[in-house]
């Protein structure tokens, strides 16, 4: 299973769902860096990524984007080739 790692804040609506959509897909383990708890990673998510909200979500090194990235590429058909890779 491939390693999934997510910016998110502990109040985020759209954190949840993107974890509830990873979980269903067979995900057991989301490496979360909170950066609402640790205000230097929000700068690191934003050199890294470009955007500025959450969440924003890794699979391995690949930038997947929001949940609605998340929820499109799921609907294509490639997130579970992803996970499974």
């Amino acid at each position: 299973m491939a390693q999934i790692t997510m910016y998110c804040t502990s109040v985020c609506p759209y954190c949840t769902r993107a974890e509830m959509l990873l979980k269903q897909r067979g995900v057991e383990e989301i490496h979360k860096i909170f950066i609402d708890r640790d205000p230097a990673q929000r700068a690191v998510m934003m050199e890294r990524t470009g955007r500025r909200t959450v969440p924003q979500i890794y699979i391995d090194e690949r930038h997947i984007g929001g949940f609605d990235d998340l929820s499109a590429l799921d609907r294509a058909g490639g997130l579970v080739p992803l996970l499974q890779a």
